[in-house]
């Protein structure tokens, strides 16, 4: 059912796009074999190395692959609009309107350019994104407390180890005081990415580096990869806390598993664990991989939410459908019933479907400031 789903843009380009073109039988027929070999990328990513999350191809191939699947995704959506409005003229009496060979030429060239440039976003090293928060009886020790936060690395076969090293490199140039990753660090089993996560080792800040599972940890290995990511000098917080010091006051950073948990047999999130001998008093920053429950942190006090899982939506308007399956949060900061919801847009993303139009990936250096 997974790939007959992702074959189903394909169909429709065949049918409405190729097929209409006036070329002959054999061309058609040879584009649409092409057409179906990419439309089942992932397919071929199952066989490759038993699952869909994890292609295990040389990284120029899952490049061509996701620029072909989101250049037919594309075109599909085009031509969509395309025969809503050949439909609407049809119906206001404008009769049947001749659709040229050369218009649907330039919907294909439109599309391969979108995808291409939403591949590049995709795979690029990350801008820095600098965002202040404010956070009520945060200790003046802690005003202008920077804290980096990486999400959703996806590091694999897209994001090999080159990529890991630039980004390492680029977040210690910013010389944070703390930096966070909140989940999906991974796609593949430990003995496939052990080089390609190695770089992580590396990661500085003068108050550590905290981690807490995604989803897609649970697809490998999940205890394998959490004794990995502490012996990598990450520190794991599986519905854990850890008390931060400064000048005497303090502040609590909390960390959750994620709602997958409990569908792959280990303990599900409990903020409640968490926070079990912290102390009382001191503002609670809390580490959940996904957003949507953001509302039940917030009434148990929690000052400040730091959420990865969507990737922003990736592409600017199919975000808003990423938002209803998220409790309606998807991307940026969040006013959450006197809490702040901070959504990042993700570091990396799923190897899957590397496509980014206008929600651009994101190294986020959240600056702390005393509110009252």
């Amino acid at each position: 059912m997974f790939h007959l789903i992702f074959s189903l843009p394909c169909l429709f380009v065949i049918a409405r796009f190729l097929w209409p073109l006036s070329l002959p039988l054999s061309v058609k027929a040879a584009t649409a074999l092409l057409l179906l070999v990419a439309s089942q990328y992932h397919l071929w990513s199952r066989l490759s190395s038993g699952s869909v999350f994890s292609p295990e191809f040389p990284r120029s191939i899952v490049i061509v692959f996701n620029w072909a699947f989101g250049a037919i995704v594309l075109l599909a959506v085009l031509q969509l609009a395309l025969d809503m409005s050949t439909a609407i003229a049809f119906v206001i009496g404008r009769g049947g309107i001749t659709i040229h060979d050369n218009i649907r030429y330039a919907m294909a060239g439109v599309a391969g350019l979108l995808s291409a440039i939403g591949v590049y976003q995709a795979v690029r090293v990350p801008p820095l994104k600098d965002v202040e928060i404010g956070i009520r009886g945060l200790p003046s020790q802690f005003d202008g407390y920077k804290i980096l936060q990486l999400t959703d690395l996806h590091i694999s076969r897209l994001f090999p180890a080159e990529w890991t090293r630039a980004v390492v490199a680029r977040s210690n140039a910013l010389g944070s005081d703390l930096i966070v990753v909140t989940g999906d660090l991974i796609d593949g089993p430990l003995a496939a990415r052990r080089s390609d996560i190695a770089p992580l080792a590396d990661l500085r800040a003068a108050d550590g580096i905290y981690v807490i599972p995604g989803n897609h940890e649970y697809f490998f290995s999940y205890p394998e990869w959490m004794r990995h990511y502490a012996r990598l000098g990450m520190r794991v917080l599986e519905n854990g806390h850890a008390v931060l010091s400064r000048g005497g006051r303090r502040l609590v950073l909390a960390g959750v598993t994620d709602l997958s948990a409990t569908g792959s047999g280990y303990a599900p999130p409990d903020l409640s664990a968490a926070l079990v001998g912290a102390p009382s008093g001191a503002p609670v920053l809390l580490l959940d991989h996904q957003p949507m429950r953001a509302r039940e942190a917030a009434k148990r006090g929690v000052s400040l939410q730091l959420s990865g899982h969507t990737h922003g939506g990736m592409i600017r308007g199919l975000d808003r459908l990423v938002a209803r399956s998220n409790g309606g949060f998807v991307s940026g900061r969040y006013e959450v019933d006197g809490m702040t919801l901070y959504v990042n847009n993700g570091t990396g993303l799923w190897p899957g479907f590397a496509l980014r139009l206008g929600r651009p990936s994101e190294l986020t250096r959240i600056t702390l400031r005393q509110t009252r």
